[in-house]
């Protein structure tokens, strides 16, 4: 398959509120930081990877060809951590993914890839939308800048406006576990 050159966003911005504050990215599974498990995945995909982190950015700095922080560090969520990557991506498409998905493999960023084009590309899994598994043509970091002028916050409603096309996963598809309590990072197998 002709893949492609895109951007690549890692979302790893967040509070840690189910983590009790711990930074995500940086907690260890199997032995390593979750976002090291993305980067060995992502890193032959692009020239251009992208970490949207709100702090430790001396840790994460290894794992990226640049860090983007969201513009107020009130943490606003992911959408915020999205729009910055779109305001810096040096590519046409933009991948996102979120850090606490070590699962995620090739073929599934394949079959996003593959649908590359003027819409964006999402992840569904039993008919919902998992708006951070996506991948966005970065012309729409215009549409996205006017949808938070006027106080959206939310990635799935954002993209429900503009028409996604769907790449549907099974249920219970292990490659999207988000691992984003302690008792789900303990217990998840390799």
């Amino acid at each position: 398959m002709n893949i492609p050159s895109c951007s690549v966003l890692l979302l790893c911005g967040g509070r840690g509120q189910r983590m009790g504050g711990a930074d995500k990215g940086l907690l260890t599974w199997h032995g390593r930081p979750l976002v090291a498990w993305l980067h060995d995945v992502v890193r032959p995909l692009s020239d251009d990877l992208i970490i949207s982190c709100n702090r430790n950015a001396e840790h994460y700095r290894p794992y990226a060809d640049r860090l983007v922080e969201d513009q107020d560090r009130t943490f606003q969520g992911p959408l915020a951590g999205i729009r910055a990557g779109l305001a810096a991506a040096r590519h046409e498409q933009m991948l996102v993914l979120p850090c606490d998905a070590p699962r995620i493999d090739h073929s599934l960023i394949d079959a996003l890839l593959a649908h590359s084009g003027n819409r964006p590309v999402v992840i569904r899994q039993n008919g919902f939308w998992e708006p951070l598994f996506c991948l966005l043509p970065t012309a729409l970091g215009q549409s996205l800048e006017q949808a938070w002028q006027t106080g959206e916050r939310s990635p799935q409603r954002w993209l429900a406006g503009l028409e996604p096309v769907a790449v549907d996963c099974p249920p219970d598809d292990p490659r999207l576990a988000n691992l984003n309590s302690p008792d789900l990072l303990a217990l998840e197998p390799l």
